[in-house]
């Protein structure tokens, strides 16, 4: 879960207090450090990205792919990068929780018992395989990622700082595997699917990989590290940004009132409202890896798959038509509009002085049937709310964008 203490009331023209870097001077520093993984992994861009993400706003990240496509190789990178410690932790179906957390030792030389703390006071702590791992371990887990200490005994210790989870899972594996309890699912920023690499990327694997493998240099340091999550916690958020983040969040809980009524019976619970405070600290860690110092609704589309899917609890009806929540999502994201917000042009992130341009609208997502052809949904009725009616003839694919908006958000895209 994602820090709640994080300030909203920051002006897109404040500069971070003191010592702190600029949004501008961040962005250069964190591109710096994902060129430096890059030379190390190939491809994988979008995992990459999201590492950074969860690593900004401080939450905790599940990586579901198959084997051999990089997951441990970029966590363990990423450790390298930033100049942290790195733990990784094989789970298996015999491991106890005191092999996480640790246990108490008896000590004859002075009857007493000590402490002997686990492996998990690091800085990333990779958890491979999580689900094969018994509901003792995720137990045991949960708190380590809920409320970043460890009590045993009697005594509490608090984990270091900065301290993420990261944790690999196997979509294929049926056997000896133990389904993640929705409470521990819902604790986790983002869920990141890993796919195959394409033939150039593997042709690529084979020449950089094959005899001699890159290692990666240490570009950030753990305080420097701390200074840019603040200067994230600064990013800002204006209400109409945040608006379209209760929107779709609202919109998995009560789609027939959101336009979605074929919807409904493919949903039987919504996400938490951990959903909307993880849309908007992953948001703003996306507009400062852009270099800009303020979050526009194209950020919250571009992490809203990542950082729902895992929430959304989907029904019987749907998993019957094999139907997934990426499907749902599709659907849910082209109906619901973006907010319409008016971005500043010709500012230099780095100044305070605010030089405010012509008032430009974010134009909205626009309808599109996104889900499996082969379902067959109803047409969208004109809803009875104040969701505009879609045009006819537009539509979306999954992996379409929103559509191009200011100038000032094309000049903060990334690099």
């Amino acid at each position: 879960m994602t820090n709640n203490s994080q300030p909203t009331n920051a002006g897109p023209g404040r500069v971070p207090s003191s010592g702190l870097p600029s949004p501008a001077e961040a962005a250069v520093e964190l591109e710096q450090a994902l060129f430096e993984i890059k030379r190390v992994i190939v491809g994988q861009d979008h995992m990459v990205e999201r590492l950074f993400v969860a690593l900004l706003s401080r939450g905790h990240i599940l990586l579901e792919g198959l084997p051999g496509v990089a997951k441990t190789l970029a966590v363990s990178t990423l450790a390298t990068v930033i100049g942290g410690d790195f733990v990784r932790l094989q789970f298996t179906p015999d491991l106890l929780p005191s092999d996480l957390i640790g246990t108490r030792i008896w000590r004859a030389s002075s009857e007493s018992f000590d402490i002997e703390w686990g492996p998990v006071f690091t800085n990333l702590l990779l958890t491979d395989e999580i689900n094969r791992a018994p509901a003792k371990v995720q137990s045991a887990l949960l708190e380590v990622m809920a409320e970043r200490q460890v009590s045993i005994g009697g005594e509490t210790k608090s984990l270091p700082h900065p301290f993420l989870v990261l944790a690999t899972q196997n979509p294929i594996e049926s056997e000896g595997v133990y389904t993640l309890p929705e409470a521990q699912r819902d604790r986790f920023l983002m869920k990141v699917t890993v796919d195959y690499p394409t033939p150039n990327e593997e042709l690529e694997i084979v020449r950089r990989m094959g005899t001699s493998p890159p290692s990666a240099n240490p570009v950030l340091s753990l305080d420097r590290l701390e200074q840019l999550q603040e200067v994230c916690d600064r990013i800002y958020v204006d209400a109409g940004v945040a608006q379209y983040a209760v929107d779709l969040v609202m919109a998995t809980r009560e789609p027939a009132t959101r336009g979605l009524p074929e919807l409904e019976p493919l949903i039987d619970f919504g996400v938490s409202p951990r959903a909307t405070l993880g849309l908007v600290a992953a948001g703003r860690a996306l507009a400062l890896l852009r270099g800009r110092n303020y979050v526009v609704p194209q950020d919250l589309f571009d992490v809203a798959r990542d950082v729902l899917r895992h929430r959304i609890m989907l029904s019987y009806e749907a998993l019957a038509k094999s139907l997934d929540a990426d499907d749902v999502l599709n659907r849910l994201l082209s109906v619901i509009p973006a907010a319409a917000v008016s971005p500043l042009e010709n500012q230099s992130l780095a100044s305070s002085e605010v030089d405010p341009a012509p008032s430009q609208n974010f134009p909205a997502p626009t309808v599109g049937t996104l889900l499996d052809p082969t379902v067959e949904l109803p047409p969208v009725p004109a809803p009875a709310t104040a969701i505009p009616p879609p045009p006819p003839s537009a539509s979306l694919s999954p992996t379409t964008n929103l559509p191009p908006t200011s100038r000032a958000n094309k000049a903060g895209e990334a690099t």
